[in-house]
């Protein structure tokens, strides 16, 4: 089952390329793109055997695979805003970040190197 979106896609673009033009944006803008990249990541990868986490801003479940039903899925990966929101432009690459230690990733579905960066369909 696909994300459910809750961030409008012009309201989150716009966050997003308010972030992209200035990275010490009000944590509100930050909270925003955050929130729409994940919907975003959940949406084009639907499923429930990877969870993204990017506290304290929200997490998704996406990947197809093994279906868990409770507690934790088999593979996860969790990171910061700035983090995630630079893998999800493209800025910084899934190698880079998890060699430089900036992201926590663990089981067999977590390396994003496939499915980032989340380039919009239309420019921001």
């Amino acid at each position: 089952m696909p994300t459910r979106r809750r961030i409008p896609a012009d309201q989150g673009a716009e966050a997003l390329a308010a972030w992209q033009a200035d990275p010490a944006a009000p944590r509100q803008t930050v909270a925003t793109a955050v929130r729409y990249t994940l919907e975003e990541l959940g949406a084009r990868y639907p499923g429930r055997s990877l969870e993204v986490r990017v506290p304290p801003y929200g997490a998704v479940q996406a990947v197809e695979g093994p279906v868990h039903t409770r507690g934790t899925p088999p593979s996860t990966v969790e990171t910061d805003a700035t983090t995630w929101l630079q893998l999800a432009t493209g800025a910084l690459t899934w190698t880079d970040a998890v060699s430089g230690g900036r992201v926590r990733a663990s089981g067999q579905r977590s390396d994003l190197t496939s499915l980032l960066p989340l380039a919009p369909e239309e420019p921001v």
